[in-house]
């Protein structure tokens, strides 16, 4: 019997003791799906696809999952499609990032067991792109990702509304009473007109920036339109590369590595990208065994220049970045910055890749890196006795007179808490206050939701305030906005400082010399630290992969990953 013809080139079979037999039922079964001997001499193409029906951001990855197959079926493989998990940020409870983790475990697993000799893995929502670069990372087999695309911008009564920003933004004002029932019904309808991702700069434009930026997608994929012909074109041609790295055998360990980690972090800086970038690249490096601590995307953002104007934190949204030219055009403008012989999964560098690429003809989207919107990156890393492990805040999106700022703390100790004093009218709370939410992060969330953003109360939204400090544990969207300092580490949860702030406490922020300082004495703190009693372990958190998350979640300076799956793990 022929030995060309066997399902996938890789060696691993099913284990039923006789390696020939486990080749012969496959073929079998392979025939039985009507394939053929031909079908079975070509490389096999995994398509890993996140489609599901409760996902908005990729229910059209089906579509895009054919054009792939037709581009892997013109180069000579043998496209096979499989799911994974999938993970809409909307629909999921309590946050899309508890089960960041298991997806990325999900499609590593998949793509280890299975007989692909490569993968194509169609991502689009916020968790879904970065899960998928920690599997292809983890298994380590030639891969590349498609991401879906941004919708279309929404309109209503002449205006552009970028989603999420929009949502945040009018549902503030109905909070206020500024608009009523009617405005909202019409929003409704306006905001999500197609397929896609959110059409600002949140996370998952950020996250496809992030892999066209490491080099693990086709140039000028991140940008294209969900519904535009040109990201179902994208797709057919990147199954047509598909094939060609299984034969170079290029894999993600030769593209992502410590240059292409810079590279997409001065990209995030540049285009004032999501915070929650920082926590998804600290994930995907640690799954290559680098390390990426927080005071490099600090220094990294102190000399890169903000050069994109996208909403939340500028003017424009995806679709004119998309006819500025894409995250190409802001790659060209930075490549005196970036490690231009980085390998992308082209085969070629970052540098070559970028030869052809011309600037952009509107500046007023992409500007020179001689005439930048923004002398620093987007994002900024604080530390001080509340964040001795350090935070986050996107200070491109906040209000410039709040960067220093010292106030009296109002305290959360939880969402619970945040829902139910927020809108008392009896809360003592004032503009200059500083509002503190507990109990939010990997651990106490569980999982990180992103409720960083935290509501301004209502009795300040009558009184005309739109922003204020708010510091948590927790993350924020990327499509959010407002001075808000996030990924306090360690959490509250696990006795960080931040468990230590009572009502009424002094906090000092410092953004341009990077602190944050509760103002309260270091034998006061601890006395306070010693007094919590210790945690009480919910019932959901009792077995299961919850159980798993509680127990082996890093912190968020450290990715938020599994500590087990992490490279330089040592259990």
């Amino acid at each position: 019997m022929s030995t060309e013809r066997r399902v996938g080139r890789r060696g691993d079979v099913t284990s039923y003791g006789d390696a020939g037999f486990s080749q012969f039922m496959r073929r079998a079964f392979a025939k039985g799906m009507g394939y053929t001997d031909e079908d079975m001499r070509r490389p096999v193409i995994g398509i890993c696809n996140s489609w599901s029906e409760l996902n908005h951001c990729n229910a059209h990855l089906r579509t895009l999952a054919e054009a792939v197959k037709r581009g892997v079926w013109q180069a000579g493989g043998w496209p096979l499609e499989f799911p994974t998990i999938s993970l809409g940020e909307i629909f999921v409870s309590p946050t899309a990032m508890l089960y960041r983790n298991l997806m990325a475990m999900d499609a590593e697993e998949m793509i280890r067991a299975q007989p692909v000799d490569g993968v194509v893995l169609l991502a689009n929502c916020d968790k879904t792109t970065p899960a998928y670069l920690m599997a292809a990372a983890s298994a380590d087999v030639p891969a590349m990702v498609v991401t879906g695309g941004p919708m279309i911008n929404g309109r209503w009564r002449g205006q552009d509304l970028g989603a999420c920003t929009d949502c945040r933004r009018y549902w503030t004002e109905y909070r206020a009473g500024t608009i009523d029932d009617t405005d909202l019904g019409e929003l409704e309808n306006a905001l999500f007109r197609s397929s896609g991702h959110c059409m600002v700069m949140g996370t998952a434009s950020t996250m496809a920036a992030v892999t066209e930026a490491l080099g693990m997608t086709l140039p000028g994929g991140a940008a294209i339109p969900a519904p535009d012909a040109a990201r179902t074109r994208f797709a057919e041609a990147a199954g047509r590369r598909a094939v060609a790295l299984v034969a170079e055998d290029l894999r993600p360990s030769q593209i992502m590595t410590e240059a292409a980690f810079e590279n997409a972090i001065r990209v995030v800086m540049a285009i004032g990208g999501s915070t929650n970038a920082v926590i998804h690249l600290i994930a995907i490096a640690g799954r290559l065994g680098i390390t990426l601590p927080l005071d490099r995307f600090d220094a990294l953002s102190r000399d890169t220049p903000v050069v994109a104007s996208i909403r939340p934190a500028g003017a424009y949204q995806m679709q004119e970045l998309y006819e500025a030219g894409g995250i190409g055009a802001v790659m060209r403008e930075l490549l005196p910055l970036l490690h231009g012989d980085a390998t992308t999964v082209t085969g070629r560098s970052v540098a070559e890749n970028l030869a052809d690429t011309p600037l952009s003809s509107r500046a007023e989207v992409v500007a020179p890196l001689s005439a930048p919107f923004a002398a620093e990156g987007g994002l900024a890393t604080l530390r001080g006795n509340l964040a001795p492990n350090g935070a986050v805040i996107k200070h491109a999106a906040a209000s410039p007179d709040l960067l220093q700022h010292r106030g009296r703390a109002v305290v959360f100790t939880s969402l619970e808490d945040m829902a139910t004093r927020g809108n008392d009218p009896d809360l003592d709370v004032r503009p200059e206050d500083i509002l503190v939410l507990q109990g939010a992060g990997p651990v106490g969330g569980p999982g990180m939701p992103e409720a960083g953003m935290i509501p301004i109360p209502k009795k300040l939204l009558d009184a005309g305030v739109r922003d204020i400090v708010r510091i948590s544990d927790a993350r924020m969207s990327g499509t959010a906005y407002g001075t808000v300092v996030l990924h306090v580490a360690p959490e509250a949860a696990v006795g960080g400082p931040l468990a230590a702030v009572h009502d009424g406490d002094e906090i000092e922020l410092d953004v341009p010399n990077r602190r944050l300082e509760l103002l309260v004495a270091p034998d006061e703190i601890a006395r306070r630290l010693a007094a919590i009693p210790p945690r009480v372990v919910p019932d959901t958190s009792r077995r299961g992969y919850r159980w798993l998350h509680d127990r082996h979640v890093l912190q968020a300076d450290r990715g938020c990953d599994l500590d087990f799956c992490v490279r330089a793990w040592n259990g």
